[in-house]
């Protein structure tokens, strides 16, 4: 089974070629946007600057989360400092709220407690739900709250905490940009909201975020995030399938091994078959 000319986007950076070779090989038509930038964690300012203030005792609450986000900013002040331990014994003394099980992974790695986890399916929705279900052990009101963010804000799980009486500090962490030349990821935002793509790779959940960044410096999310939903979203593990569904475009499969060829072989034999199930359906 092969891609059978199908038009695949591939949103791989550091390995773009290898990717582009593997569709070519399976009969598609790869369409090359690489989306990501590694950037140093000693740049993550905002990162050093939080760690100084929860020292302090700056805040009464912090609110962790994704896990990748959780290790990266741990990462970022050991990087920088030399030493994590004086952070991480801040954090232990601080109330800590996280998104779902995987910030809490990263915590019980270094020994951190969590005061409340949001229950599944674990969005800022729940963990808003949660912290008002705790209201009598601990108000919002006046509380002085962190809230780790990576990727992108979280512009309406941060208005709920304010409009709660919360005084709100976003602090991102980042160990992805967006490419220097970002002209391959807007014609593939054009090609998608044109309806162009047939099959879309994911790799890496921060490909899906940093795609539907720059749409929607476009005005162009609403169709973009159409466009995917007319393609075919091939997934390479969990975590990048959670991104999607967070995002509003389900992935029609999964690769059975996170690995780029596994991913790029099931995709070419199941994508046919995918799109015109797709097209029946609308």
């Amino acid at each position: 089974m092969a891609f059978d000319g199908l038009r695949v986007l591939v949103l791989e950076s550091r390995r773009a070629r290898e990717l582009a070779t593997l569709v070519t090989t399976f009969g598609g038509e790869p369409i090359s946007a690489p989306s990501m930038r590694e950037v140093p964690l000693e740049s993550n300012t905002e990162a050093i600057a939080f760690a100084d203030q929860l020292e302090r005792g700056a805040f009464d609450l912090v609110v962790l989360l994704t896990g990748v986000g959780t290790r990266a900013l741990i990462a970022t002040v050991e990087q920088v400092r030399g030493s994590r331990d004086s952070f991480l014994d801040a954090l232990r003394r601080t109330r800590i709220a996280a998104r779902g099980p995987k910030p809490v992974a990263a915590l019980r790695e270094v020994q951190v407690p969590v005061w409340l986890t949001a229950p599944e399916p674990n969005t800022w929705r729940e963990l808003l739900a949660a912290l008002d279900g705790q209201a009598n052990e601990l108000s919002l009101k006046g509380l002085r709250v962190a809230v780790q963010e990576y990727g992108v804000s979280n512009p309406d799980f941060l208005s709920g905490l304010r409009e709660r009486g919360a005084m709100v500090t976003a602090v991102p962490v980042y160990q992805w940009a967006l490419p220097e030349d970002v002209e391959p990821l807007r014609a593939a935002c054009r090609a998608l909201a044109e309806g162009r793509i047939d099959v879309v790779l994911f790799t890496t959940a921060t490909q899906a975020v940093h795609l539907l960044k720059v749409a929607e410096t476009m005005g162009l999310n609403d169709a973009v995030v159409q466009g995917l939903r007319n393609c075919v979203l091939a997934s390479i593990g969990p975590t990048t399938s959670e991104e999607l569904r967070e995002r509003g475009t389900d992935p029609d499969m999964e690769s059975s091994h996170p690995k780029m060829g596994f991913l790029v072989r099931e995709a070419a034999e199941r994508a046919g078959e995918l799109l015109e199930a797709k097209k029946t359906r609308h």
